[in-house]
């Protein structure tokens, strides 16, 4: 009997380095690697050993046999990956990490960041070297996007943060948090302190619809509301109103369904996740019965992944709304594809002039443009068109959720592509766009170096190549030398000069025990502070 890969899949191909007969496509190096929405084991191939079920590190991979429920289609999901490919079990030529070369003092790399990207990069300098790290970030806790990006309701996925906490406990990491870079220190101060800074600050924009009415209160763009519901606290725990019965997304990737999902779920069943406090106290007592998800391409064309449509939960009704084209679409659907997935969910004709049925419902809208966000002071609905003709239909709303995508921002001391909102590199190290120079010590990773794409794992193969590229600098002797390389004790020392109140890996440690009690008490996992102050507070 073959293993399974799940919808909690992150594809940071951990599985596929402990397989023995190598059914777990597609690899690093491959064609497909990090463009698919999740990696498969070829059912043919497997021999039921289980390694790779112990190796997944949010545990999406499961026996066949033992799959339940809505997690059955993936048996089929999986085998249906190699229908029309030809598998080969041959193992490519091995690759080696760039290693440290031998020196006379270890090298000192500060990480400014705390979420995937950080922590892959991190662990990977402790694995490949004996460097000394310095994490930082600019909030009193760890964990980035796996604390305050990931659905409340995926728990397995939150389970990185159990493997990241090996990074932050080695005894080669210091943790520097409470302290922004850009505001406390520079980058020239990480520099008089470290041999190298590697920024994975992540796109924390997301871009505008650039349309009449956007600036409307009851307008956000989704990484707002997901802080807002993840108790981020960027967001203030008032900031997203959803006393409205239908709310319209724009954008139908799987952010878009995360939001929907949580607008639409059962409060009783959210109530047992770590979703912030506030969040779901307004959700209890929320009015949404529905969630438009606006595209403006077709079904074919759909950003959401397969296993996130799939795993809706029970209670909520998917339906598509019915347009000619887009029926014709899905009638013609090529098997297995995206449209083919959307053929067995209901083409509906929603009246939009009319309130929500009553019950939980998911509308798929294609081919839609948002020509305009309506209303006075706040939103009252919006004017969408048909792409192609010039149809408009008006959509009563007070919450409109901008889900298009994230962008980064310029990181101070760094040059900036405002085309592709990254830094500019090579291999991770940054590259001054008007010279084509490297800047001495600076390297990129994640969001801001490849632009907002790929889930959480992809970010493993990322930082495993600026990782590689800052190494063998190391090697040719091209990283600056600081002016301080006791770093650790020096940089501790700097930062208290100037007043900043550090959370160290103690501190860290406390402010995530006492939300797990406040959890426990409440039966939750956790209890997230909201504010900064909160936990600073809290721990003492």
């Amino acid at each position: 009997m073959t293993y399974v890969v799940t919808q909690a899949c992150c594809a940071d191909a951990s599985c596929m380095s402990v397989c023995p007969v190598n059914c777990i496509h597609p690899a690093p190096g491959e064609p497909d690697f990090g463009h698919t929405e999740m990696v498969y084991v070829d059912p043919k191939s497997c021999i039921d050993c289980g390694a790779c079920a112990d190796a997944c590190p949010v545990s999406a991979i499961k026996p066949l046999e033992l799959l339940t429920g809505d997690e059955q289609v993936f048996g089929d999901i999986n085998a249906a990956f190699y229908d029309d490919r030809t598998v080969d079990a041959t193992w490519s030529a091995p690759t080696f990490p760039v290693v440290e070369a031998p020196r006379e003092r270890p090298l000192r790399i500060a990480v400014v960041g705390t979420g995937p990207a950080a922590s892959y990069t991190a662990r990977e300098l402790l694995t490949t070297s004996s460097a000394h790290v310095s994490m930082i970030d600019r909030l009193p806790v760890a964990g980035g996007l796996v604390r305050a990006g990931v659905a409340p309701d995926h728990p397995d996925t939150k389970r990185l943060a159990e493997m990241f906490g090996w990074t932050y406990d080695h005894p080669r990491t210091r943790m520097f948090l409470n302290v922004e870079v850009g505001r406390d220190v520079d980058h020239d101060d990480l520099l008089a302190h470290h041999d190298a800074v590697v920024y994975a600050v992540g796109a924390r924009l997301d871009r505008p619809l650039d349309v009449p009415g956007e600036h409307l209160r009851g307008v956000h763009g989704s990484p707002e509301v997901v802080g807002w519901y993840n108790s981020h606290t960027d967001v203030d725990p008032a900031a997203v109103d959803v006393s409205t019965d239908r709310v319209v997304v724009v954008g139908n990737g799987n952010v878009a369904l995360d939001v929907a999902r949580i607008l639409l779920g059962d409060v009783e069943t959210l109530g047992r996740t770590d979703i912030a406090d506030h969040a779901l106290a307004a959700l209890r007592d929320a009015p949404v019965r529905e969630v438009v998800v606006v595209g403006r391409r077709g079904p074919d064309q759909a950003a959401f992944t397969r296993p996130e449509l799939l795993m809706m939960p029970r209670g909520i009704d998917v339906v598509i709304e019915a347009d000619g084209q887009v029926a014709d679409e899905i009638a013609a659907a090529t098997p297995g594809s995206k449209a083919a997935l959307l053929g067995a969910l209901p083409l509906v004709d929603v009246d939009w002039s009319s309130p929500p049925p009553q019950g939980r419902r998911l509308v798929l809208s294609f081919h839609r443009t948002v020509d305009e966000v309506t209303g006075a002071e706040c939103v009252e609905g919006v004017r969408l068109g048909r792409a192609g003709t010039d149809r408009r239909v008006d959509v009563s709303t007070r919450l409109v959720v901008r889900s298009t995508g994230h962008r980064g921002s310029p990181v101070a001391g760094l040059p900036f592509d405002e085309v592709t909102s990254t830094v500019p590199h090579e291999g991770g190290r940054v590259v001054d766009l008007a010279t084509g120079q490297p800047v001495p010590g600076a390297y990129v990773v994640g969001w801001i170096k490849r632009g907002a794409y790929g889930g959480i794992g992809t970010n493993r193969t990322d930082a495993q190549e600026t990782v590689s590229t800052l190494l063998q600098d190391a090697r040719d002797h091209r990283l600056p030398e600081p002016s301080r390389p006791s770093a650790g004790r020096s940089f501790a020392k700097m930062l208290r000069s100037r007043g900043l109140d550090v959370v160290g890996r103690r501190r860290m440690k406390k402010i995530d025990e006492l939300e797990r009690a406040r959890g426990t008490t409440a039966g939750r996992p956790r209890v997230k502070f909201a504010t900064v102050d909160e936990m600073l507070e809290g721990r003492r």
